[in-house]
C-alpha cells in the first residue's frame, strides 16, 4: 500500500509524530552540543535507536491493517507515544544538554507510562472486539447445529433461514409489541472486483466483509447473505430511526475497512449502499420487498448524485 492513501487516512497520527520528533531534535540543537563521536555510546544507540524505528514500523503496519476507530486511535497513540520516548532517549546519545535542563528528563520517560497506558486501553477494547466475534460466531455455530440453513462461503445464515427467521420475529414482534427492523446492505460495483481480481479474491472479499458486519452488530441482531454480495440484518426491539442510524454505521465501517489484495496487497476501497424498513403488519414476504424496493431507491438517490 502507498504511504500516500495511508497519511490520507491517519494523517493527524502520522503528522502529530513527526512534527513532534522534529520538535524535540530541534529544541535539543538549541539547547545543548553535540558530542564527540568518541563520546557516543553506540550500544545504547542501538537499542534506543532500534526500538525507536521498531516501534515506528508496528504503527505503520497498525495504521495498514486495520480501519479507523477507537481501538486503532488508542493503539497508534500509544506507540506514537512509546516512540516518541525513545526517539528523545536516542538524541540524548548525540546531544549533550547542560545540567540546568532538567526538562530533558520530562521529555524522555514522560511519555513512556502515558503511551503505555494508552497501549492497554487500546488492547482492553481490542479485546472486547475479538469477545464480541466470539460471542457472533458461537451463536451462528448454534444457529448451524439446528438450521444447517447456512451460506457456503461465509460463516452466515443464507436466504432460506432469513425467511424463516423472520415468520418467527414478526410474530415475536406483534406479540411483545416491539419494534422490528431490517437493513440490507450492498456492496457497490463488485462484479469489478471480480473481474479485476478473480473470483477467489472476490470471496475473500465477502468472507471479510461478513466479520465486519458481524462485529457492528450486536449480539442479539441476525445477520444473513440474501445473495452475492447482498447482506440482510434482523434487528428485534429496533425502531426505524435507530435502525437508520445503524444502516449508516455498518455503510461507514465499509467505507474505513483496509482491506488488501491477496496477490499483490493492493488496497480496496470498498462502499456499499443501505437501506433499512420497519415491519408492520406484514409477512416476510412483503417486507423482503419493501426492503428491495427501499435498496432500490437508495441505489437511485446515489446514481443521481454521482
Amino acid at each position: 500500500m502507498p504511504l500516500s492513501p495511508l497519511f490520507k487516512q491517519h494523517a493527524l497520527t502520522l503528522a502529530g509524530l513527526l512534527l513532534a520528533a522534529n520538535a524535540g531534535l530541534l529544541v535539543y540543537l538549541a539547547a545543548g552540543t553535540l558530542k564527540a563521536w568518541a563520546e557516543i555510546n553506540w550500544m545504547d544507540v542501538a537499542g534506543e535507536g532500534g526500538t525507536c524505528l521498531i516501534l515506528c514500523g508496528w504503527l505503520v503496519m497498525l495504521l495498514r491493517g486495520r480501519p479507523a476507530g477507537r481501538v486503532t486511535r488508542l493503539l497508534s497513540l500509544g506507540l506514537s507515544f512509546i516512540a516518541f520516548s525513545m526517539w528523545m532517549d536516542t538524541l540524548d546519545e548525540f546531544i549533550s544538554l547542560p545540567d540546568e535542563a532538567a526538562w530533558d528528563n520530562w521529555l524522555e520517560t514522560a511519555p513512556m507510562p502515558l503511551g503505555m497506558l494508552l497501549l492497554t486501553l487500546g488492547m482492553y477494547h481490542l479485546q472486547q472486539e475479538q469477545h464480541a466475534i466470539t460471542a457472533q460466531m458461537r451463536k451462528r455455530e448454534q444457529l448451524f447445529r439446528e438450521h444447517r440453513l447456512f451460506d457456503k462461503l461465509t460463516p452466515l445464515s443464507g436466504a432460506r433461514y432469513l425467511r424463516q427467521h423472520l415468520q418467527q420475529a414478526i410474530a415475536q414482534a406483534a406479540s411483545a409489541q416491539q419494534a422490528l427492523s431490517l437493513v440490507v446492505v450492498d456492496l457497490d460495483d463488485f462484479n469489478q472486483i471480480n473481474q479485476r481480481y478473480g473470483q477467489e479474491e472476490g470471496d475473500l472479499v465477502l468472507q471479510v466483509v461478513a466479520q465486519l458486519l458481524l462485529l457492528n452488530l450486536r449480539q442479539q441482531d441476525i445477520l444473513c447473505r440474501l445473495a452475492g454480495d447482498r447482506f440482510v440484518a434482523a434487528l428485534p426491539s429496533t425502531g426505524e430511526r435507530q435502525a437508520q442510524a445503524m444502516a449508516e454505521a455498518l455503510r461507514q465501517s465499509i467505507a474505513h475497512l483496509a482491506h488488501h489484495t491477496a496477490r499483490h496487497g493492493e488496497r480496496l476501497h470498498l462502499t456499499a449502499t443501505v437501506a433499512s424498513v420497519m415491519a408492520l403488519d406484514e409477512d416476510e414476504d412483503h417486507l423482503l420487498k419493501r426492503l428491495n424496493y427501499a435498496l432500490a431507491q437508495a441505489k437511485s438517490r446515489k446514481a443521481c448524485k454521482a
